[in-house]
């Protein structure tokens, strides 16, 4: 399926366009434009089971999460150089620059790129390269945070936590700032991985995981207790749970919610039926991103347009979303503080002068 185009009033174009983006829940291999894809394809002798970058952009039609991945690990097969993963992370910035994107913490399937003989290191020389120079060339904030794919087994899972700890040893100003886990939710139950976010966590990093899209709310509340993390991505079925939504309107874990990827994997229907603004209304910490924007036609600004549409979210409604997606990130306090002034600006200059 396509989103169709969305109208809103000229006010809420002007408001959503102002709000300073926080991208707190985006696959950087899920950024791969077809045209990308056929490009690198080329450069480096991999062929592609389809024709052309439109016939690819037409097969992005999935019944669920495994029907998607299924593709975009096909499409990984082209990432074979630092070269291909500044160009990835490079073009994912300047496109996002569009919408005003402030700062963006970065998932990397590192496993998915080493299965096929590619050096953590040229995954992340590449990412930080670019995001280095993005940081120069746009001002925008970043962080690296490096997933685990949840399909693969515990000891492939610490093997990733020690390399990643080697590379950021080696490399002090790499910006990983944390370790997150994603790929298959259902079977693969957060108490898989215990001790390799243990190890994260005991070296200081941040930590985060997929729960609670498909699979049930007790992986959410695995992923808190078991794994200890800080955010929660996706979150959308804790409402099945009237427990775990108190506890987590009480702790204010944040909610990283993924409208269009989560219409375009069947999790609702609609955008209509998506379920983030009475999570707001709940008092949640839900806040707007774009997961694999390429796949599931819509950046981050394409992913509020929607949200705002369909669901008639008012300005508060809005300005909320945006304050949550500043909370939720792993900036110190005076990063975060530096955001919202950002976005009280923004919102100030839009209010005419009486």
């Amino acid at each position: 399926m396509t989103f169709p185009q969305v109208v809103l009033t000229p006010e809420t174009e002007m408001l959503i366009q102002a709000i300073p983006k926080v991208e707190l829940h985006i696959h950087i291999e899920g950024t791969l434009e077809p045209e990308l894809v056929f490009e690198l394809a080329e450069r480096n002798n991999v062929t592609l089971p389809f024709s052309s970058a439109e016939e690819l952009r037409q097969a992005y039609q999935f019944q669920d999460l495994q029907s998607f991945l299924d593709l975009y690990y096909q499409a990984c097969a082209v990432l074979q150089t630092k070269q291909d993963f500044y160009d990835m992370t490079m073009a994912y910035m300047r496109r996002s620059h569009q919408d005003n994107l402030a700062h963006a913490e970065i998932f990397v399937d590192p496993q998915s790129h080493t299965s096929r003989g590619v050096s953590i290191h040229v995954v992340l020389d590449g990412m930080t390269e670019a995001l280095q120079d993005a940081h120069r060339e746009l001002g925008v904030t970043h962080g690296i945070i490096v997933s685990i794919l949840r399909h693969l087994d515990a000891e492939s899972a610490m093997e990733l936590i020690e390399s990643t700890l080697d590379y950021r040893k080696q490399n002090p100003k790499c910006p990983i700032i944390g370790i997150g886990l994603d790929s298959s939710e259902l079977g693969h139950p957060p108490s898989k991985f215990v001790e390799a976010f243990a190890k994260a966590r005991e070296h200081g990093l941040k930590v985060c995981a997929h729960a609670g899209e498909e699979g049930p709310p007790s992986y959410i509340v695995d992923a808190l207790d078991l794994l200890k993390v800080d955010r929660v991505d996706h979150g959308v079925r804790c409402l099945e749970d009237d427990a775990l939504v108190e506890r987590l309107v009480r702790e204010q874990t944040p909610l990283t919610i993924c409208p269009h990827s989560n219409v375009k994997l069947c999790v609702f229907e609609t955008m209509e039926d998506h379920n983030i603004r009475l999570l707001l209304q709940k008092g949640l910490c839900a806040s707007i991103h774009s997961d694999d924007p390429s796949y599931f036609a819509g950046y981050i600004g394409d992913n509020y347009k929607s949200v705002v549409h369909s669901l008639e979210l008012d300005h508060d409604e809005i300005v909320q979303l945006a304050k949550n997606a500043i909370n939720g990130s792993f900036l110190d306090d005076h990063g975060k503080a530096a955001l919202h002034i950002r976005l009280e600006r923004s919102i100030s200059n839009l209010t005419p002068s009486q």
